[in-house]
Protein backbone atom coordinates (compact mmCIF):
# COMPACT_ATOMS: atom_id res chain seq x y z
CA UNK A 1 0.00 0.00 0.00
CA UNK A 2 0.82 3.64 -0.48
CA UNK A 3 2.81 5.14 2.12
CA UNK A 4 1.99 9.17 2.80
CA UNK A 5 3.22 11.55 5.20
CA UNK A 6 1.27 14.83 6.00
CA UNK A 7 3.19 17.50 7.91
CA UNK A 8 0.95 20.37 9.00
CA UNK A 9 0.73 21.14 12.71
CA UNK A 10 -3.15 21.63 12.68
CA UNK A 11 -4.49 18.79 14.81
CA UNK A 12 -7.98 19.17 13.56
CA UNK A 13 -6.70 19.05 9.64
CA UNK A 14 -4.83 16.46 10.20
CA UNK A 15 -7.32 13.90 11.33
CA UNK A 16 -9.24 14.67 8.83
CA UNK A 17 -6.43 14.15 6.14
CA UNK A 18 -5.51 11.12 7.94
CA UNK A 19 -8.81 9.50 8.19
CA UNK A 20 -9.96 10.63 5.01
CA UNK A 21 -6.34 9.19 3.04
CA UNK A 22 -6.88 6.10 4.88
CA UNK A 23 -10.65 5.59 3.90
CA UNK A 24 -8.99 5.59 0.45
CA UNK A 25 -6.32 3.06 1.44
CA UNK A 26 -3.23 4.73 1.96
CA UNK A 27 -1.12 4.11 4.90
CA UNK A 28 -0.75 7.49 6.58
CA UNK A 29 1.38 9.00 9.35
CA UNK A 30 0.99 12.80 10.28
CA UNK A 31 3.52 14.58 11.84
CA UNK A 32 3.01 18.24 13.47
CA UNK A 33 6.68 18.55 13.90
CA UNK A 34 8.73 20.29 11.14
CA UNK A 35 12.25 19.36 11.86
CA UNK A 36 10.67 16.04 12.73
CA UNK A 37 9.05 16.06 9.39
CA UNK A 38 12.27 16.67 7.06
CA UNK A 39 13.73 13.24 8.65
CA UNK A 40 10.70 11.51 7.85
CA UNK A 41 10.45 12.76 4.24
CA UNK A 42 14.15 11.61 3.73
CA UNK A 43 14.02 8.10 5.37
CA UNK A 44 12.85 6.74 2.12
CA UNK A 45 9.36 5.35 3.69
CA UNK A 46 6.99 7.51 2.01
CA UNK A 47 5.68 8.19 -1.81
CA UNK A 48 4.85 11.22 -1.15
CA UNK A 49 4.73 14.29 1.56
CA UNK A 50 1.56 16.74 1.87
CA UNK A 51 3.02 19.57 3.72
CA UNK A 52 1.75 22.97 4.93
CA UNK A 53 3.19 25.98 4.12
CA UNK A 54 2.33 27.97 7.62
CA UNK A 55 3.64 26.33 10.25
CA UNK A 56 5.42 27.91 13.79
CA UNK A 57 9.22 27.32 14.22
CA UNK A 58 10.42 26.01 10.61
CA UNK A 59 7.81 27.23 8.15
CA UNK A 60 6.79 24.86 5.09
CA UNK A 61 8.79 25.79 2.76
CA UNK A 62 12.01 25.79 4.77
CA UNK A 63 11.01 22.16 5.29
CA UNK A 64 10.48 21.76 1.28
CA UNK A 65 14.15 23.58 0.96
CA UNK A 66 15.90 20.79 2.98
CA UNK A 67 13.70 17.98 1.67
CA UNK A 68 15.01 19.32 -2.19
CA UNK A 69 18.44 19.08 -0.72
CA UNK A 70 18.62 15.35 -1.02
CA UNK A 71 15.30 14.48 -2.15
CA UNK A 72 12.93 14.15 -5.83
CA UNK A 73 10.31 12.97 -3.34
CA UNK A 74 7.22 13.92 -4.54
CA UNK A 75 5.46 17.43 -2.62
CA UNK A 76 1.67 18.67 -2.48
CA UNK A 77 2.38 21.95 -0.85
CA UNK A 78 -0.92 23.32 1.24
CA UNK A 79 -1.06 27.00 0.72
CA UNK A 80 -3.53 29.60 2.26
CA UNK A 81 -5.70 31.08 -0.31
CA UNK A 82 -5.40 33.50 -2.58
CA UNK A 83 -1.25 33.80 -1.14
CA UNK A 84 0.41 33.50 -5.00
CA UNK A 85 4.07 34.47 -2.77
CA UNK A 86 3.93 31.14 -1.04
CA UNK A 87 2.28 29.37 -3.53
CA UNK A 88 5.15 30.49 -6.73
CA UNK A 89 7.56 30.33 -4.38
CA UNK A 90 7.06 26.45 -3.79
CA UNK A 91 6.88 26.02 -6.50
CA UNK A 92 10.55 27.18 -7.45
CA UNK A 93 11.88 25.38 -4.63
CA UNK A 94 10.45 22.57 -6.13
CA UNK A 95 6.96 21.27 -4.82
CA UNK A 96 5.18 19.34 -7.48
CA UNK A 97 1.83 20.84 -7.21
CA UNK A 98 -0.19 22.99 -4.67
CA UNK A 99 -3.81 22.73 -2.80
CA UNK A 100 -5.36 26.15 -1.61
CA UNK A 101 -7.08 25.93 1.72
CA UNK A 102 -9.50 25.41 2.68
CA UNK A 103 -9.64 22.38 0.53
CA UNK A 104 -11.92 19.24 0.38
CA UNK A 105 -10.27 15.83 1.43
CA UNK A 106 -11.95 14.70 -2.23
CA UNK A 107 -9.58 18.24 -3.95
CA UNK A 108 -6.37 16.87 -2.19
CA UNK A 109 -6.65 13.39 -3.03
CA UNK A 110 -7.41 13.84 -6.12
CA UNK A 111 -4.69 16.01 -6.89
CA UNK A 112 -2.57 13.07 -4.84
CA UNK A 113 -3.32 10.79 -7.09
CA UNK A 114 -2.16 12.56 -10.14
CA UNK A 115 0.95 12.96 -8.64
CA UNK A 116 1.52 9.17 -7.82
CA UNK A 117 0.45 7.98 -11.38
CA UNK A 118 3.43 10.09 -13.23
CA UNK A 119 5.72 8.66 -10.85
CA UNK A 120 5.32 5.13 -10.61
CA UNK A 121 7.16 3.11 -13.26
CA UNK A 122 5.30 0.46 -15.72
CA UNK A 123 5.57 -3.22 -14.12
CA UNK A 124 6.48 -5.59 -16.28
CA UNK A 125 8.35 -3.11 -18.52
CA UNK A 126 12.20 -3.23 -19.90
CA UNK A 127 13.24 0.04 -18.75
CA UNK A 128 16.39 0.51 -20.88
CA UNK A 129 13.56 -0.54 -24.06
CA UNK A 130 12.20 3.01 -24.41
CA UNK A 131 14.23 6.34 -24.65
CA UNK A 132 13.35 9.77 -26.18
CA UNK A 133 15.73 11.63 -27.60
CA UNK A 134 15.95 15.17 -29.17
CA UNK A 135 19.10 16.96 -29.65
CA UNK A 136 21.04 17.24 -26.43
CA UNK A 137 18.08 15.74 -24.48
CA UNK A 138 17.89 11.96 -23.89
CA UNK A 139 14.94 10.58 -21.77
CA UNK A 140 14.35 6.94 -20.30
CA UNK A 141 10.21 7.80 -19.01
CA UNK A 142 10.26 4.04 -17.31
CA UNK A 143 13.11 5.05 -15.20
CA UNK A 144 12.34 8.34 -14.53
CA UNK A 145 16.04 9.13 -15.99
CA UNK A 146 16.97 12.25 -17.81
CA UNK A 147 20.38 13.29 -19.12
CA UNK A 148 21.24 16.71 -20.99
CA UNK A 149 24.44 16.45 -22.59
CA UNK A 150 24.81 12.95 -21.50
CA UNK A 151 25.46 14.31 -17.97
CA UNK A 152 22.02 13.22 -15.46
CA UNK A 153 19.68 15.55 -14.89
CA UNK A 154 17.47 15.43 -11.40
CA UNK A 155 14.13 16.62 -11.94
CA UNK A 156 10.83 16.45 -9.97
CA UNK A 157 8.10 14.42 -10.81
CA UNK A 158 6.21 17.11 -12.36
CA UNK A 159 9.37 18.71 -13.70
CA UNK A 160 10.38 15.40 -15.41
CA UNK A 161 6.70 14.77 -16.78
CA UNK A 162 6.31 18.02 -18.26
CA UNK A 163 9.71 17.83 -19.92
CA UNK A 164 8.77 14.09 -21.24
CA UNK A 165 5.28 16.09 -22.73
CA UNK A 166 7.66 18.27 -24.60
CA UNK A 167 10.22 15.99 -25.71
CA UNK A 168 7.55 14.05 -27.72
CA UNK A 169 6.02 16.92 -29.21
CA UNK A 170 9.86 18.14 -30.17
CA UNK A 171 9.62 20.77 -32.59
CA UNK A 172 5.98 21.74 -32.19
CA UNK A 173 4.04 23.73 -29.63
CA UNK A 174 2.02 22.50 -26.25
CA UNK A 175 -0.49 24.32 -24.89
CA UNK A 176 -0.64 25.40 -21.69
CA UNK A 177 -4.15 23.56 -21.30
CA UNK A 178 -2.76 20.51 -22.49
CA UNK A 179 0.71 20.53 -20.29
CA UNK A 180 -1.45 21.19 -17.31
CA UNK A 181 -4.28 18.41 -17.92
CA UNK A 182 -1.62 15.91 -18.71
CA UNK A 183 1.00 16.49 -15.73
CA UNK A 184 -1.14 17.79 -13.09
CA UNK A 185 -4.32 16.11 -13.85
CA UNK A 186 -6.36 19.43 -13.78
CA UNK A 187 -7.17 22.23 -16.02
CA UNK A 188 -5.05 25.39 -16.75
CA UNK A 189 -6.84 28.33 -15.28
CA UNK A 190 -6.44 31.41 -16.23
CA UNK A 191 -4.37 33.06 -13.39
CA UNK A 192 -2.55 29.68 -12.52
CA UNK A 193 1.18 29.94 -13.17
CA UNK A 194 1.96 26.53 -11.94
CA UNK A 195 2.98 25.59 -15.74
CA UNK A 196 5.62 28.54 -15.52
CA UNK A 197 7.43 28.37 -12.74
CA UNK A 198 7.64 24.81 -13.81
CA UNK A 199 9.03 25.39 -17.04
CA UNK A 200 11.33 28.05 -15.44
CA UNK A 201 12.72 25.27 -13.49
CA UNK A 202 13.52 23.24 -15.91
CA UNK A 203 15.56 26.15 -18.83
CA UNK A 204 17.50 26.45 -15.69
CA UNK A 205 18.61 22.48 -15.22
CA UNK A 206 18.97 22.63 -18.77
CA UNK A 207 20.98 25.47 -19.33
CA UNK A 208 21.25 27.19 -22.96
CA UNK A 209 21.65 25.51 -26.12
CA UNK A 210 25.09 26.45 -28.39
CA UNK A 211 23.07 29.53 -29.75
CA UNK A 212 22.47 30.98 -26.52
CA UNK A 213 18.94 29.95 -26.45
CA UNK A 214 16.76 28.40 -24.08
CA UNK A 215 15.93 24.76 -24.97
CA UNK A 216 11.79 25.47 -24.11
CA UNK A 217 10.55 28.18 -25.94
CA UNK A 218 7.30 30.15 -24.76
CA UNK A 219 5.04 30.60 -27.99
CA UNK A 220 3.09 33.43 -28.23
CA UNK A 221 -0.81 32.39 -27.72
CA UNK A 222 0.33 28.32 -28.37
CA UNK A 223 2.33 27.06 -24.83
CA UNK A 224 5.38 26.04 -24.81
CA UNK A 225 7.84 24.35 -27.33
CA UNK A 226 11.02 21.84 -26.97
CA UNK A 227 13.42 23.34 -29.70
CA UNK A 228 15.14 20.25 -32.06
CA UNK A 229 17.91 21.76 -31.98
Amino acid sequence: MTRILVIDDDEKLLGLLHDYLVEEHYVVHVESDATRGVSRALSGDYALVVLDVMMPMLNGLEVLRQIRQDSTLPVMMLTARGDDIDRVTGLELGADDYVAKPCTPRELVARIRAILRRTQIAVGSDPSAVLLAAGALTMWPEQRRAEWRGARVQFTSTEFRLLEILLRHAGAPVSKNDLSLRALGRPHARYDRCIDVHVSSIRRKLGTLADGRPPILAVHRQGYQLLKE
